[in-house]
């Protein structure tokens, strides 16, 4: 009988002991800051002969204070300025901006299932990524409203590695009602998305030049962007049966959306855009064309749209300047994505326009899904759910594929960082600088890796991934967020400390 006692009394015991430790870590800052940290202090120096600053390299250290950044000195000052605290050395290995990944699908609430926001934040973290927004569509629902943004929020919660904001939708149900837009936005979505083409997904269907003109003129009142899928469907690509006979074959695939889906979208774009130069109707507000894949027709619009003056910017992906239509394999429905990979001369042309500034930044369309939904085995392209996943590998792919066009740490620090912080209003963000918030990558730009089994990668399903089995170079050391080491040669911080990130 007393055993019996003892049997059930443990369990009530255990109990107790738990809610005891809970409310104690609580009631002590310290103890949640080592949970949310793989450091066991708040104030701290990193040293580096390479830390990349808007002033440019140099060798010295930083002051890491509270989550924000104290100080930044040369190497001649800093020996003297170690005497203030504990000293991290990280050597030769570069010390730089904390990417900022202003276009990734994380899927939660809702299909948690493809991705969700513990996995895709730590793959984040483990990829130098100290901030994401997260795109309204491929959760459920999507976030169109105030009370779809709370969901997200919600989810997010507890649950996040890195920071994370929101850009909210644009879709016909809301752009017509300066309302229910106007409470999306005081609600705190970072800007708006809309699609120029069917989105595939039910409840984000597509706008027009009319409702994108709405948009813009209520986003002129809170001076955010509105982000645009820029494709238009046309009907001069293969007929039916060709399609049909043919659909392992990625050169089929890449018939079906053809350059002329894009021309036409950014040609109707660049018709409102000159609303946005200042004194215009929708002075405020501003334009950026994600994921551009054409480098001719297309991009000559959007260089012409910014001479004139026009609020535009516009991105491109690691995957369209690491790839290129003629190697990609039959059946191999990793590569499929919209607007699609093409052939190698628009790559070298994309690079070219990457490298003098008409394109403005990168971004991953970190896309996810399931792998049934990729139809892996089958190799349709033309039933295959479309998107790249990248979001792990996209520091080292940039810096990889960007090394034979002699890519500086600096023009990464501009693509990956200073410019998406921009875009997506976060002023403390993307710049080693005095005052702003201590998100930082530390990394090995020449060390080498394979991405294979091997590998610790923390997206949810790798298989899907068209970057596995890749060799790279370019190893995260380190990912510091909000001053709190989140991330360091394989292991993450215990708490999920993460932000979510809400205009004001």
């Amino acid at each position: 009988m007393e055993n019996l006692f003892q049997w059930r009394l443990f369990p009530l015991l255990t109990l107790l002991v738990s809610f005891m430790v809970f409310f104690y870590v609580q009631s002590h800052p310290k103890l949640s800051e080592i949970r949310c940290s793989l450091l066991p202090y708040q104030h701290y120096w990193i040293a580096s002969k390479r830390i990349v600053t808007p002033q440019g390299i140099i060798s010295g250290a930083g002051m890491f204070s509270d989550g924000k950044i104290a100080s930044v000195v040369k190497e001649d000052e800093k020996r003297e300025s170690f005497k203030l605290g504990h000293v991290i050395d990280y050597g030769e290995a570069v010390v730089m901006p904390g990417l900022i990944d202003v276009h990734t699908h994380l899927d939660d609430p809702g299909k948690a299932e493809w991705e969700g926001f513990p996995s895709g934040t730590k793959a984040a973290a483990a990829g130098g990524i100290t901030t994401l927004v997260d795109m309204p569509l491929n959760s459920f629902p999507s976030t169109v409203s105030r009370k779809t943004l709370e969901l997200k929020i919600k989810s997010a919660e507890e649950r996040i590695y890195v920071d994370v904001g929101f850009w909210g939708g644009l879709v016909p149900e809301n752009a017509f009602d300066r309302s229910a837009l106007e409470d999306l936005l005081n609600a705190g979505v970072l800007g708006l998305k809309s699609f120029m083409c069917p989105s595939g997904i039910n409840d984000f269907p597509m706008t027009n030049t009319t409702h994108i003109k709405e948009g813009l003129s209520v986003l002129a009142k809170y001076r955010r962007p509105l982000l645009v899928h820029a494709e238009i469907q046309q009907h001069d690509h293969l007929g039916l049966q060709e399609v049909v006979d043919d659909a392992r074959s990625y050169s089929t695939y890449l018939k079906t959306r053809p350059t002329s889906w894009e021309e036409a979208a950014i040609s109707e774009l660049v018709t409102l855009t000159k609303d946005t130069r200042v004194g215009g109707s929708a002075s405020g507000a501003h334009l950026h064309i994600v994921h551009l894949s054409d480098s001719t027709s297309s991009l000559d619009l959007i260089k012409e749209a910014k001479s004139l003056g026009d609020s535009v910017t516009v991105e491109t992906c690691p995957h369209y300047l690491a790839f290129s239509a003629d190697e990609i394999g039959d059946g191999d429905t990793r590569f499929k994505c919209a607007p699609p990979i093409r052939d190698a001369g628009n790559k070298e042309k994309l690079w070219e326009a990457l490298l003098e500034g008409h394109i403005d930044m990168l971004s991953s369309d970190h896309s996810p899904t399931i792998p049934q939904l990729k139809l892996l085995d089958d190799g349709d392209f033309l039933k295959a759910w479309g998107g790249i996943s990248s979001l792990q590998f996209v520091l080292p792919v940039t810096w990889s594929y960007g090394k034979k066009y002699g890519v500086s740490l600096e023009q990464l620090a501009l693509w990956w960082s200073e410019r998406p912080a921009k875009l997506a209003g976060q002023e403390s963000k993307g710049r080693i600088a005095i005052g702003n918030l201590a998100d930082i990558v530390v990394w090995e730009p020449e060390v080498e890796f394979n991405l294979d089994d091997d590998h610790p990668v923390y997206l949810k399903h790798p298989s899907i991934s068209a970057y596995m089995g890749r060799k790279l170079y370019g190893k995260v050391s380190a990912t510091f967020v909000r001053g709190n080491l989140v991330y360091q040669e394989g292991n993450h911080a215990s708490a999920a400390c993460g932000v979510t990130i809400l205009a004001k």
